[in-house]
């Protein structure tokens, strides 16, 4: 298993390689411009792409037919027949993950589905294949948490192997009634909204947030079940999460020159100078002062 991986305080593109002919790739465009992203590949795969957030698109044949993918929704694309090289334009504020897996491998993943999974069978194991869809919740808390990865980077290619065997077989769920989260917590899918509002309303107070009771109060989920949740879904704690976001933010306001330091620090919610600085450093490894030189 290998990484390969580009990182900037502004996203990041990921590629791990799971074993030979199956790789994950993750892309997080947090900017306002468009990203591209190039990664041949041969007629031999098949792909899945997922859009978390956002939306993007992937070009093909030098950019006469183009391909969408909206948030939450998804796309699988396999052609015998020719090469498709993924050559995605990811929009800004977008999140993908993308498994991208050889035919070989994937047949023996589903040798005993093959009349199940339509393009498996023998009628059309030479014909092209494209299909949209939608990302279910349970999709959703499993593509967060590769986008969002943060464990030891020891363990990293385990982690995203499990993911991906977790996603594809979530992809191919044979009951399309069946929605329920991996965690008992989680059964409810009224539960993920009230997580996601959870994130919406510290986003919207993260110069003074609420505690993490009044959060719990305020979208009636019992405490244990957002904190268990939020971890779920975010791949971090909610406090956690408001840490990188405002760090994100401060970055940006940093960037247009129309703050200084401290007015930059109060407005996501450090009261003094000396407390964003650290917290800056602790998020990007320099001082906001050398960031901005640097840049």
């Amino acid at each position: 298993m290998s990484i390969s991986e580009k990182n900037n305080a502004k996203g990041f593109y990921n590629e791990t390689q799971i074993e030979d002919g199956f790789l994950v790739l993750s892309y997080r465009n947090d900017t306002n411009q468009i990203v591209d992203i190039e990664r041949d590949i041969d007629s031999s795969f098949i792909q899945f792409h997922f859009c978390l957030k956002g939306h993007s698109a992937f070009l093909f044949n030098n950019g006469s037919y183009v391909l969408d993918i909206s948030e939450e929704s998804s796309l699988l694309l396999y052609n015998p027949q020719r090469d498709l090289p993924i050559f995605l334009k990811v929009k800004p504020n977008s999140w993908m993950v993308s498994i991208v897996i050889s035919i070989k491998k994937f047949h023996g993943l589903f040798s005993q589905e093959a009349d199940y999974i339509s393009f498996l069978n023998k009628d059309n194991k030479d014909t092209k294949y494209y299909k949209d869809g939608q990302i279910s919740p349970s999709m959703s808390i499993a593509l967060n948490q590769v986008i969002n990865y943060n464990l030891n980077e020891i363990i990293k290619p385990l982690y995203f192997k499990a993911k991906a065997y977790e996603l594809l077989s979530l992809y191919f769920n044979r009951n399309e009634d069946a929605d329920i989260e991996q965690c008992p917590f989680l059964a409810d899918e009224s539960n993920v909204t009230k997580i996601k509002r959870a994130k919406d309303i510290i986003i919207s107070r993260m110069a003074e947030p609420p505690t993490l009771q009044e959060l719990s109060d305020e979208i009636n989920l019992s405490l244990k079940k957002l904190k268990e949740g939020f971890k779920q879904i975010y791949g971090d704690t909610v406090y956690g999460f408001l840490f990188d976001y405002k760090m994100e933010v401060a970055r940006k306001l940093l960037e247009t020159g129309t703050h200084n330091v401290n007015e930059v620090g109060l407005k996501v919610g450090y009261s003094t100078g000396s407390h964003f600085i650290a917290a800056f450093k602790k998020k990007y490894g320099t001082t906001p002062k050398k960031y901005l030189q640097s840049s």
